[in-house]
């Protein structure tokens, strides 16, 4: 069972984003808020109930000690938006119809080379101290140096360093230019999953320090990637 929060970060149910997951023990529930009877009633009639700072103090790197794992109980409550489980399949989440439409309509210019550039600046003090811009350029002139034929799709909440970009490497950017940043609106939501999956997508990724889109975008499909001010991974 899943209980899918509607929040000003993330205000769009899962049918607005993705195809209804089919598999017969999987249940997604949407939920509007945090005293939900149905949230309430979980928490109440499960053997064990962790918060995400629970999460956090029990794993490492994304995955939960084996002394912790150990001790679940059947019915076990988690309200975390940490990753605690080594999992690398993302087969559930197919984006809805028109989405996929959107989505196909930029990744059908990534031939014969392209390589996912995600800048993460407004909300993120850390990622914006580790991933200067100037990091950010140096990283795709030293892909132009290697592949010249390479373009660059790029995902940013920060129109101006997109206008920068545009300038520095005329014609080697492509990007959803008509996008709605604010994530708490259908709209928002839409162009962010349009995003994560075009990065996804791309041969390589320039990412944002610190930032769990950068991650996941790279993780779905295995891809190289690096991250600005720091070395390849």
């Amino acid at each position: 069972m899943v209980l899918w929060y509607l929040c000003p970060e993330l205000n769009c149910t899962f049918e607005d984003l993705f195809l209804p997951v089919t598999e017969p023990d999987i249940q997604i529930i949407n939920i509007r808020s945090l005293k939900d009877p149905r949230k309430l009633w979980y928490q109440l009639t499960s053997g064990q109930r962790f918060g995400n700072e629970d999460i956090i103090s029990h794993k490492t790197d994304g995955v939960l000690h084996e002394d912790f794992y150990r001790s679940l109980k059947k019915q076990v409550y988690i309200f975390t938006w940490e990753h605690f489980y080594p999992s690398h399949d993302y087969s559930l989440y197919v984006p809805a119809p028109a989405l996929q439409k959107r989505i196909d309509s930029f990744t059908k210019e990534f031939a014969p080379r392209c390589v996912g550039v995600h800048i993460r600046r407004t909300d993120n003090a850390v990622s914006m101290g580790k991933s200067t811009t100037e990091q950010f350029i140096a990283e795709m002139k030293k892909e132009l140096a290697e592949h010249p034929e390479s373009r660059f799709f790029l995902a940013t909440d920060d129109q101006s360093e997109e206008d920068l970009l545009r300038r520095e490497f005329p014609g080697k950017i492509i990007s959803n230019q008509s996008r709605t940043i604010d994530r708490n609106s259908v709209e928002g939501m839409h162009d962010a999953l349009l995003d994560l999956y075009c990065l996804a997508a791309t041969d390589k990724l320039i990412g944002s320090y610190w930032s769990s889109f950068t991650d996941i975008a790279a993780d779905m499909r295995g891809i190289e990637k690096v991250i600005a001010g720091e070395t390849a991974s």
